[in-house]
C-alpha cells in the first residue's frame, strides 16, 4: 500500500480524496482536464428513481465564504445513469464508483439502490437521507433517528456493498442520528450535507434564490463540518467519511484528525475544477511537514487537553 492509501468500509483506495456528489457530475466531464483515475472514487449524482429538472432558477447565490445551492437533485433517473451514464464514465474512469443515492419515499431508495448495487461499477452506496419524505409531512429522513434507522435497514435488505448513509447537519443531535444507521447495518457514515442558508437582494427585497432558502457549502462550514465529525467518529464504530468546505491538503489532515477515513471534497470543484487534482499532489508535501509517513494512521489521531 502507498502512504496515501486508506481503506474504505473493506475496499482499499490509493488515496483518500473523494470528490462529493453533486460536484463532480458523472466523471467524465472533469476526465477531459486531468485523469481522474487519480482520485481516489468519487460520488456521481444523486439519483432518484426519475428524471428530475430540479428547482427552478435561481438557483445558485454567492455567499462571503461559500455558495448557497438549491439545484433540487437534477438527474436523468436510474434507468438512464445505468445506460447511458455508467457506460461513458467506464471509458475514462477505471476505478469503482460511489453511487449516490437519492429519494423522496423508502419504496424510492429501495428501488435505485437495488439496481445500483447490481451495476458492477458501482463499489459503494451512498444514501442521501437529506430529501424531504413525502409521506411523512416532508420532514427529512436524516432528522429523525427512527427513520434514519428505518431507511438504512430497507436498503441493506437489497443491497451486497457497503453502504454509506450521509448526514444531514441541519438536526440537533447528529449522534443519535449516525449511531441509528450504525445500529441498522450502515457500513459507514459520511457527512456533512450543506447547511440551511438564505441570501435576499437589497434592491427587489426578495431572496436571491427562487426556492428562497439553499444549502450553504464551502469554506464557511469547515469548522462546523470537522466538529461533527469528530463527534460521530468518536460515537460509532463504522468509518467515517467528512466532507465541508474542504479547499486544501491540510484541510484533509485536520479532518482525518477528527476521525475521518477519507474525505469528500464538494464546493471547491466548482469554482476550481483541478481542485481534488491539487489536493492530492499537494499531500506528501504537507505529511512530510508534519511527519506523517502514512496518511491512513492519523484517523481520529486528534490529542485532547
Amino acid at each position: 500500500m502507498g502512504r496515501l492509501s486508506v481503506d474504505l468500509c473493506g475496499t482499499g483506495i490509493d488515496n483518500p480524496v473523494i470528490p462529493a456528489s453533486g460536484t463532480f457530475g458523472f466523471g467524465y466531464e472533469f476526465a477531459e482536464l486531468y485523469d481522474i483515475n487519480m482520485l481516489g472514487t468519487f460520488s456521481f449524482k444523486g439519483t432518484t428513481r426519475e428524471e428530475r429538472f430540479g428547482n427552478p432558477t435561481p438557483r445558485i447565490a454567492e455567499s462571503a465564504a461559500g455558495m448557497l445551492n438549491a439545484v433540487g437533485l437534477q438527474n436523468p433517473g436510474v434507468h438512464r445513469v445505468i445506460s447511458e451514464e455508467l457506460p461513458k464514465l467506464k471509458k475514462c474512469f477505471h476505478k469503482k464508483v460511489m453511487a449516490n443515492v437519492s429519494g423522496f419515499s423508502e419504496e424510492e431508495y429501495v428501488y435505485v439502490s437495488k439496481l445500483l448495487d447490481a451495476e458492477e461499477q458501482v463499489g459503494w452506496i451512498e444514501v442521501n437521507i437529506s430529501c424531504p419524505n413525502v409521506h411523512g409531512g416532508g420532514m427529512s429522513f436524516g432528522t429523525d433517528p427512527v427513520m434514519a434507522g428505518k431507511i438504512t435497514k430497507a436498503v441493506k435488505a437489497v443491497t451486497k456493498k457497503p453502504v454509506v448513509i450521509k448526514l444531514s447537519p441541519n438536526v440537533t443531535d447528529i449522534v443519535s442520528i449516525a449511531r441509528a444507521c450504525e445500529d441498522s447495518g450502515a457500513d459507514g457514515i459520511s457527512l456533512i450535507n450543506t447547511l440551511m442558508g438564505m441570501r435576499i437582494d437589497l434592491k427587489t427585497r426578495k431572496p436571491v434564490l427562487k426556492n428562497v432558502t439553499g444549502g450553504l457549502s464551502g469554506p464557511a462550514v469547515f469548522p462546523v463540518a470537522l466538529r461533527m465529525v469528530y463527534q460521530v467518529a468518536h460515537a460509532v464504530n463504522i468509518p467515517v467519511i467528512g466532507m465541508g468546505g474542504i479547499t486544501k491538503a491540510e484541510d484533509v489532515i485536520e479532518m482525518m484528525l477528527a476521525g475521518a477515513s477519507a474525505v469528500e471534497v464538494g464546493a471547491a470543484n466548482l469554482t476550481d475544477p483541478f481542485a481534488c487534482k491539487k489536493i492530492i499532489e499537494g499531500l506528501p508535501a504537507v505529511m512530510d511537514s508534519l511527519g506523517i509517513e502514512n496518511i491512513r494512521d492519523i484517523t481520529g489521531g486528534v490529542r485532547n487537553g
